[in-house]
This record gives C-alpha cells, structure tokens and sequence, in this order.
C-alpha cells in the first residue's frame, strides 16, 4: 500500500506547512501539495476529487495520529464484544477518544454506552500502531489503545452504534469488524488476561 503511505505523508507534510508558512507563494506550493494527495487518493479509491480533496483538507493544526480506544471485558473464559450497526460486524467496545476526556474514561465509557456493561479499567494493555496491523487501509494514521477492564455490573444493551452484544470464547469468534479489531489482536488480548503479569504491548 505504497500510495496509502504516500497520500498520508503529502497531507500531513502540506497541513504542516500550511499551519506554519507565512508567505503566500510557501501557502501556494502547500495547497498543491494537498491537490496532489487527493489525485493519489482519488485515483486508487472511488472516491471523485473534490470528495478526496475535502477529506485531504478537513484536518488543520499540526498533523497527529488519530487514537482508536478498544476495551477488553473478561468473563469466565469469554471476551465481551458488540455487533457494530455500521457493517454488522462484531468488535471490542470503543471510538475515537475525545478531547477532555482520559484514555481510561474513555474506555469505561464507550462499553458502558455500547453494551450497557459498568466496568473498571485496571491495566493498559497495548499501545498498536494500527498501519502495521491486518487492517483494511485508511487515510488517517492511527494509533489503538486496549485497555483492559473488570466487569462491575449493568445488563447487556445496545445503543445507535450497537445492535447486539455477546460473550465469546477465543475459539469461537464471531465474523470481526477488520477496520477496528483483528482476530490476532483479540488472541492477544486473551493472552494477557492468561498471564496477568505480562507489560504492555507497543508498536
């Protein structure tokens, strides 16, 4: 996925220049680089220029990677995961963290509004870069935090996002949603709930 890497690195150069070039010939050459990106963009997806070129454009300020927050909840040998409305798919409970909130509210939150579950995070699983991971490609670079969370107590309820949730054994998932969570990733997961001592995973 050379392109893809190529694509990120001309947006993230052009909305740097852009965020700190003063001169109106400098803001000129960045606008082009920001065109370019989208054609690169525009030409290996169906996406038509102009929608590219809005997607190129719609970040401003330094560029950063994006952080995808995912929460593992165990039960008797079982992972918690939550059918996403979006494909209908399964995933860990989680979203993009927001601004104002800690890692660890948002991980607390998002299952608690996903699955109707309250839960406790206690550890810090894995720091992942998501491009080097079996993920579908996406233009915005991120990073996945998985936390890992004690059960407390509520009952299973879905929300906008979430049409079902469900307990899985590490041999019997569910058909995952590739963009958010990858069976590798979950595997892992299981791994550090065996040994509780192992650190965090990075990278």
């Amino acid at each position: 996925m050379d392109w893809l890497s190529w694509t990120q690195r001309l947006q993230a150069i052009a909305q740097a220049g852009l965020t700190y070039s003063q001169g109106p010939y400098d803001r000129e050459r960045y606008e082009e680089l920001q065109r370019l990106a989208a054609e690169v963009l525009a030409h290996h997806t169906s996406a038509p220029f102009d929608q590219a070129l809005a997607i190129v454009r719609a970040e401003a300020g330094y560029a950063t990677p994006k952080v995808d927050v995912r929460t593992a909840v165990f039960q008797n040998g079982r992972v918690l995961l939550v059918r996403e409305t979006s494909d209908g798919r399964w995933s860990l409970p989680g979203g993009w963290a927001d601004v104002g909130d800690t890692p660890s509210e948002v991980a607390a939150r998002e299952v608690r509004e996903e699955s109707g579950y309250e839960v406790r995070v206690t550890k810090l699983l894995a720091v992942l870069d998501k491009a080097r991971h079996a993920h579908p490609p996406e233009l915005w670079y991120t990073y996945k935090l998985f936390f890992l969370a004690e059960l407390l107590g509520g009952a299973p309820q879905g929300s906008h996002e979430t049409s079902e949730i469900g307990w899985f054994e590490r041999g019997g998932l569910p058909e995952l949603s590739a963009p958010r969570v990858t069976a590798d990733q979950i595997e892992r997961l299981f791994v550090h709930q065996d040994h509780p001592n192992l650190p965090t995973d990075f990278d």
